[in-house]
């Protein structure tokens, strides 16, 4: 073996890796013999390539990872670019994708755009500069976002909880209108008849899709939307109160429940009816959207909320990309299944129970 210097960092001191010249050295071979051997290819003899191999294991040699990209044109990498600063959607579908990945020997990349074009394309520079097998996408908010410019389109690129205008992409969301089909459905099994949707802004695609499902649930049960009993404000708890003041002042009916386009309104709202005295769910139900712990289970009482199953989301971003690796071509937009989780503010017999059924 070649005679080795040690490389100093502050008072430790790290020998050098081993290299493939140190390897064929050790067996008594070349260099192209001893490479052929540990990446399995070429006509070697067996007693060969055992030998090469037990030199690298005594050694404790490990390959380049970048050469051998190089050999097989696959890095064994791939890129998350995401614009949520916060977190909250995107690091459960960060987790789950990325254990998805690792079962096939995939690391992963993940650059914060946080909504700056200059960037994000200073991040996917970057990336493909690394020679990653494929791209992920995802946003704080799931509406239309400008494609990634890919350069010869050849790489799978993949948006997840966020979607892009480009016909030949793959989009992977929550079923908005299937989730508001759950919550609804279950307030009118629940009895409830006067039913209100408090939501978000309605220049987000989210609330167009749940106004849509809550209105179609209502019809199907052969019950009315009541005049007044939609209103759209912001994503906050003070817009949970504040509808909620204008739903129950004055003599007008009021509802019997209330399903809100995520937990922070639904939240808020439980607040507002507790402090008019009114008691959730005996007086009036109350469902919200996202399933988010950190409001649903510190409501007074718990929310039942819509989940989005954004580690499913994740599961199966991972599934579909390593299939694109592979050469599979995909695209469209694909709407995953909601859940509903049940707890207290709309069923007080039941602490915590979930139920797929309906799913669209």
């Amino acid at each position: 073996m070649t005679d080795k210097t040690n490389i100093e960092t502050g008072a430790e001191r790290y020998p050098e890796r081993a290299t493939i010249r140190d390897v064929a050295a050790r067996a008594g071979v070349s260099i192209g013999t001893a490479s052929k051997a540990l990446n399995d290819n070429g006509r070697l003899k067996q007693e060969t390539r055992d030998k090469v191999i037990a030199a690298a294991q005594e050694l404790g040699f490990r390959p380049n990872a970048m050469a051998q990209s190089l050999h097989r044109t696959k890095s064994m990498t791939v890129g998350i670019l995401t614009t949520d600063s916060v977190g909250r959607f995107t690091f459960p579908i960060f987790e789950a994708l990325e254990e998805r990945l690792a079962e096939h020997g995939i690391a992963v990349f993940m650059c914060n755009a946080t909504e700056d074009p200059a960037r994000e394309k200073q991040h996917i520079d970057q990336l493909l500069g690394k020679r990653i097998d494929g791209l992920v996408v995802t946003a704080r908010r799931m509406d239309r976002r400008p494609a990634i410019a890919v350069p010869g389109k050849t790489m799978p690129v993949i948006y997840v909880f966020s979607q892009t205008d480009d016909p030949d992409a793959l989009c992977l969301v929550p079923d908005d209108y299937g989730g508001a089909v759950l919550g609804v459905e279950h307030l009118i099994a629940g009895g409830r008849k006067r039913i209100a949707h408090i939501t978000g802004p309605e220049r987000f695609e989210a609330v167009t899709l749940r106004q849509n499902g809550f209105a179609d649930a209502l019809s199907k049960a052969g019950l009315p939307q009541i005049g007044g009993f939609y209103r759209n404000g912001q994503w906050s708890e003070q817009s949970g109160r504040e509808a909620v003041a204008e739903l129950f002042d004055g003599e007008q009916t009021h509802p019997d429940a209330l399903f809100c386009g995520n937990d922070q309104i639904a939240r808020g709202a439980t607040d507002a009816l507790r402090e008019r005295g009114l008691r959730v769910p005996q007086d009036v139900a109350v469902v919200g959207f996202d399933n988010w712990d950190v409001m649903a289970l510190a409501a007074r009482p718990p929310l039942t909320s819509v989940d989005m199953n954004l580690r499913a989301l994740g599961r199966a971003a991972g599934e579909r990309l390593i299939a694109m690796i592979a050469g599979e071509r995909l695209k469209g937009v694909e709407r995953l299944p909601c859940s509903l989780v049940v707890r207290q503010s709309s069923d007080p017999g039941n602490s915590k129970k979930t139920t797929e059924e309906n799913q669209s």
